[in-house]
């Protein structure tokens, strides 16, 4: 019987290491010490000028061969890169991690451009091409740099967002998780409420995109930045996302009290709480990266499997859910057995 497995997790953020502290220094009036308990965000991973998605998913991929026994890249047939800070317009990131990893050229590999419900629909990706068998063994990379959207003057986004990648080891091994049942869903009717407007070809950069404006909030950007519509984004989720988990569930014969531990895409404090009050969550059952490493767009799902497994939060036998919302607007749920 077929089934995909999430045989292993590695994962890499940049050295730089912003806390709440440092963003005060330079901005006294966001006070983000006082606030961070409503934020979630205590620390994000930044990357340095010219440190590129691609830099954190080479990092990533050579930990994952350096540090899980019997994985060879000479057995990887398949790669999968999920980002939406892609080094060049043209070629894909994936071309150029292939390069890098020195992979055989019988791979298949291609870019998607997808955000924090990336890793699932990564998984759903992954499953026709296993299934299929156009491939027996994937890597799935989920890397952003978000900090190269973000103007320095916009406390909504600078607080919450860390730079990231994860790569996820995907193979029909029976090694690992396998993947239960995913569900994916879109709404582009609320695709403006998390844009950066300029820069593509419907709005090229000019002087004009490049011009900051400061909105009634106090937060400054440009058209050329990533502008969220944070409350926007929290009605969407509590309207959108609930009802996916408890459709999956239901189709798959099992209740939230079946769940042993969830894990969100790491959005931010209210987002999370949100959630967990939505669905009745016990806190202890909802695992969080959010507050030393930020919102890290799609890798913040595998990098917060591969914490829980190495912190004990996760056994054998366990069963974990697994839910991505975001940029598009989209989000995707899924459920793992151990």
């Amino acid at each position: 019987m077929f089934q995909l497995n999430v045989s292993a997790i590695s994962y890499a953020l940049p050295e730089r290491k912003v806390t709440n502290a440092d963003l005060d220094a330079e901005n006294p009036s966001w006070d983000l010490v006082r606030s961070s308990h409503r934020i979630g965000v205590e620390t994000r991973y930044i990357a340095e000028t010219g440190e590129t998605s691609l830099d954190l998913a080479v990092t990533a991929c050579d930990r994952l061969f350096n540090e899980v026994p019997g994985i060879d890249r000479n057995e990887v047939d398949g790669l999968i890169f999920c980002t939406q800070s892609p080094d060049h317009i043209m070629p894909p990131n994936s071309a150029l991690l292939h390069r890098e990893l020195g992979l055989q050229d019988s791979v298949l590999a291609f870019d998607f451009n997808l955000a924090c419900s990336g890793y699932v629909y990564g998984l759903a990706i992954a499953e026709g091409l296993l299934a299929s068998k156009r491939a027996t063994s994937l890597l799935l990379v989920n890397a952003d740099t978000y900090s190269k959207f973000i103007h320095p003057g916009d406390r909504s986004t600078r607080a919450l967002f860390g730079d990231g990648a994860a790569v996820s080891w995907l193979t029909t091994s029976q090694t690992g998780p396998a993947l239960v049942d995913l569900l994916c869903a879109t709404w582009g009717g609320g695709a403006d409420k998390f844009i950066i407007p300029a820069g593509g070809c419907r709005q090229p950069r000019s002087l004009e995109s490049s011009q900051p404006h400061t909105d009634e909030s106090g937060n400054t950007r440009t058209a050329e930045d990533i502008h969220m519509d944070g409350m926007g984004m929290v009605s969407f989720v509590s309207t959108k996302v609930p009802p996916q988990i408890r459709q999956l569930l239901e189709r798959n014969s099992l209740t939230l009290e079946d769940i042993d531990l969830f894990i969100f895409h790491q959005a931010s404090g209210l987002v999370l709480d949100t959630l967990q009050r939505f669905l009745r969550i016990p806190p202890e059952k909802s695992y969080r990266t959010l507050g030393r490493m930020g919102n890290t767009v799609s890798a913040s799902i595998p990098i917060a499997l591969r914490d829980a497994f190495d912190e004990g939060e996760i056994a054998q036998g366990s069963r974990v859910l697994i839910s991505g919302f975001g940029v598009g607007l989209s989000w995707a749920s899924a459920i793992l057995q151990y």
